[in-house]
């Protein structure tokens, strides 16, 4: 074959390299996705909506027997004293710096919201620190957010029946000389007879509570006039 010839036939076999690099498959290469960050951000939205199912869910068991001391009073008082109304019941101490104020201002402000519809409610505030939460303690601080608010205290072990009976999770957490409490921040709804009805988030603030406390408030009305 002449030089020409050489020529000639490479110049019909060259890749055209403007095309860019050929896929193994003979085609061009396929764009990757970055499955990481969409992966991750599927995995968030889940564990949100997972907590929140856990939260809003109709749980049974949630709520039951108890015999606590009521601080407005001094006298032992059981759930079946505050039967007839819905209860707010919440899990606290007074030492709380951030969750206990916070969620009490919004039940306080809730109350005031419903009007009166209020006075189909009961807040509760159940301690998990007796020591330091006396009767005179729970019920100055419970008094400067809502009068209406009672404040339960007891031995450690009726604390802890109570706690139990709601799945409250509660721990002593020491530093130095001084401690503070871990403790679930939920606020449980019960119903007039005692059974759970539902929870609200410490992120749901008052708008939102009165909202679906008037709505639960309907339906029972709507119910009797039924």
């Amino acid at each position: 074959m002449t030089a020409n010839g050489a020529s000639e036939l490479k110049s019909h076999v060259q890749v055209d390299e403007s095309v860019g690099p050929l896929h193994p498959t003979g085609g061009p290469p396929r764009m990757r996705l970055a499955w990481g960050p969409i992966v991750a951000l599927l995995l968030f939205v889940a564990a949100i909506a997972a907590i929140t199912w856990m939260h809003q869910r109709q749980a049974p068991s949630t709520g039951g027997p108890f015999e606590l001391i009521d601080a407005s009073t001094g006298r032992q008082v059981t759930d079946r004293d505050f039967r007839g109304k819905w209860l707010l019941v919440f899990f606290g101490y007074t030492h709380c710096p951030d969750f206990c104020p916070t969620t009490l201002s919004d039940i306080a402000d809730t109350m005031a919201m419903l009007g009166p519809l209020a006075d189909q409610v009961q807040p509760l505030f159940i301690t998990v620190d007796p020591k330091r939460d006396t009767q005179q303690a729970l019920n100055e601080y419970t008094g400067a957010f809502d009068p209406r608010m009672h404040g339960l205290t007891g031995t450690p072990d009726q604390i802890a029946v109570a706690a139990k009976a709601y799945g409250v999770y509660y721990a002593k957490r020491e530093i130095g000389d001084d401690y503070y409490m871990d403790h679930s921040a939920a606020t449980y709804v019960m119903r007039p007879d005692g059974s759970y009805q539902t929870s609200f988030l410490s992120t749901d603030g008052p708008e939102e509570m009165t909202k679906r406390l008037r709505h639960l408030l309907a339906k029972v009305g709507e119910g009797r006039s039924g």
